[in-house]
């Protein structure tokens, strides 16, 4: 049983190619890891004192859905008040940041194509955002 009263999620749809799926799960953890920088843990070293960055000091956890799933976690996300990284089928085909956000603004909220989002808060509340979504395998 976990000793964390907060879960990290990832909700990636369900047709995406492998190369997806790990380029949008990056790109979605640093938005949490910008936002909640208490969830860090601390820097590791090996056994030859060489620093290596720190993680997450809990798990984040990996779903898959399809697009329904997450519209609805979006809308459920969004009513709870949570913040939310999100990652959409336009930016696949763009190359850096300032594209990025302009593909992002052209399109209003429930029209986004999301390819998948991100999100931490209270246990109970992200279970319930990710109603209908899987564990990915």
């Amino acid at each position: 049983m976990s000793s964390f009263d907060t879960k990290i999620a990832v909700l990636l749809r369900d047709d995406l190619a492998s190369w997806q799926r790990l380029n949008v799960t990056a790109f979605l953890v640093s938005g949490i890891a910008h936002v909640t920088p208490e969830l860090m843990g601390e820097p590791y070293l090996d056994a030859d004192d060489t620093e290596y960055l720190p993680m997450f000091g809990q798990p984040v956890m990996v779903f898959s859905g399809t697009a329904d799933v997450l519209t609805a976690a979006h809308t459920r996300a969004l009513g709870r008040g949570l913040r939310i990284s999100l990652f959409t089928d336009e930016l696949f085909h763009t190359g850096n940041d300032v594209d990025n956000r302009a593909a992002v603004r052209a399109v209003p909220g429930e029209k986004l194509a999301l390819a998948g989002l991100a999100l931490h808060g209270p246990k109970n509340a992200v279970d319930k955002i990710l109603k209908g979504a899987s564990l990915h395998r």
